[in-house]
């Protein structure tokens, strides 16, 4: 059955959708932190459908509210009154920690990312955007064009005059080895000196607190904080992506960006808010979202069904303190993988249920050579376990471990039982 799905996949889908596994496997169903495949294996998902399955699977509250919204209207668009997209806005704009915040909804991250850039480059008058080396924001042409990762960018051309600047990583950075302050003083050296070189009005800073398809990497806890004082100076936007950050999934903060201590002038969100229903979109004072001069709608953001269903999962999450959650499981799975110091193990960073592992080839320096051949070895060993975990970063060699932020100690355990026999086996 497998087998025939993939060919059918292959005959009618595009050549470039990547597919895990050397033999992939359909998911079919979930429940909690679990998930079957169609040949009835069980698997601990450690990855949630890339950071999308936030809570869990076939979440009660999730399904009864889509249920009970399907059965009164499934859609009708912004051009009409909506009382669920109303509702979740509201309770967006109350937990977004953004001053007179207004919320536009959208069908995703990528959408999210095309509002933000148009309110700022229409704000500013201006095309110009600062960006993050390694940095991944969408897959349309105008996030494509400000994405500092060469892995996810099929093409040149673009709407934006984007300039890229050092920060979003530390382990692979021209700046390792210095301390936290010093990395920080060298990346607001490095803005300065693109601001000089750029001229003219920049519009805006986009930037992943911690970036996600890049690896799970990212720069001091001060450092955007900092460069938020030198976009002050000069009237630049920031954008803070918190596609894969946001709704408590650090443990430390609510939003990655509180780790900085400044507040950005837009936020943008997606994935975990839908808990798997197709969500995201844009916070920002209402001086700058009210600023289009132009009608703009959405068709599909903000649908009733999918508004319903991602207030109650917001709901269960704040309810149920899986912030609080996410910090109290993330340790065990640092400590362990930290402990182990296995050899192709180069780096373990992130936060809370946010976790990157780095896989070098043994013997070849610090911060050695990039495995990405391990890391699909070991995605392969973690699968033959029952782990699903992910696998990003700019050479394809890092694993990325995000699990449904109501993951208990012991499956925690589980997890990182199966994990580190798949990294011992490897290696």
């Amino acid at each position: 059955m497998t087998d025939d799905l993939l060919k059918r996949t292959r005959a009618v889908l595009p050549s470039w959708l990547a597919i895990y596994y050397d033999e992939p496997i359909e998911i079919e169903r979930g429940d909690g932190r679990h998930v079957w495949d169609g040949d009835g294996n069980r698997y601990l998902d450690f990855f949630g459908g890339i950071l999308t399955t936030m809570t869990a699977h076939a979440l009660p509250e999730v399904t009864e509210a889509v249920s009970a919204q399907a059965g009164r209207i499934i859609h009708s668009s912004t051009l009409y009154l909506n009382r669920p997209m109303v509702e979740l806005a509201e309770q967006i704009a109350t937990v977004s920690e953004i001053p007179d915040a207004k919320v536009f909804l959208t069908p995703s991250g990528t959408e999210a990312n095309d509002a933000a850039l148009l309110l700022a480059s229409s704000l500013r008058r201006s095309n110009q955007i600062l960006a993050m080396r390694n940095s991944y924001h969408g897959r349309s042409f105008s996030t494509i064009a400000i994405t500092g990762n060469r892995s996810w960018s099929p093409t040149t051309l673009s709407p934006f005059q984007t300039y890229y600047v050092h920060g979003g990583q530390q382990y692979r950075s021209p700046f390792a080895g210095l301390s936290d302050g010093e990395y920080i003083a060298a990346c607001v050296a490095d803005l300065r000196e693109v601001l000089d070189q750029a001229g003219g009005d920049v519009a805006a800073l986009i930037a992943e607190p911690i970036q996600g398809v890049g690896g799970f990497t990212s720069g001091p806890d001060g450092l955007l904080g900092a460069f938020a004082e030198v976009l002050r100076e000069k009237g630049i936007l920031w954008i803070s992506d918190e596609v894969q950050t946001g709704w408590g999934r650090t443990g430390e903060h609510f939003w990655g960006w509180q780790a900085s201590e400044a507040t950005p002038d837009l936020v943008t969100f997606a994935k975990g808010i839908g808990n798997g229903l197709s969500m995201g979109g844009v916070i920002a004072p209402a001086s700058i979202m009210d600023s289009l001069g132009a009608n703009h709608i959405s068709t599909f953001g903000g649908s009733p069904l999918t508004s319903a269903g991602a207030l109650a999962n917001l709901r269960y999450l704040l309810d149920h303190k899986l912030q609080d959650n996410a910090a109290a499981q993330g340790p065990i799975l640092f400590d362990g993988l930290r402990a182990a110091a296995n050899p192709i193990v180069g780096d373990v960073r992130g936060k809370g249920l946010m976790i990157g592992v780095e896989l070098v080839r043994p013997g070849t320096g610090t911060p050695g050579e990039p495995a990405p051949e391990l890391a699909s070895a070991v995605l392969e060993a973690c699968k033959r376990r029952g782990l699903l975990v992910g696998k990003g970063g700019l050479h394809g060699n890092v694993l990325r471990i995000a699990p449904p932020l109501t993951l208990t100690r012991d499956e925690a355990a589980e997890g990182l039982a199966a994990l580190l026999a798949a990294l011992e086996e490897v290696s």
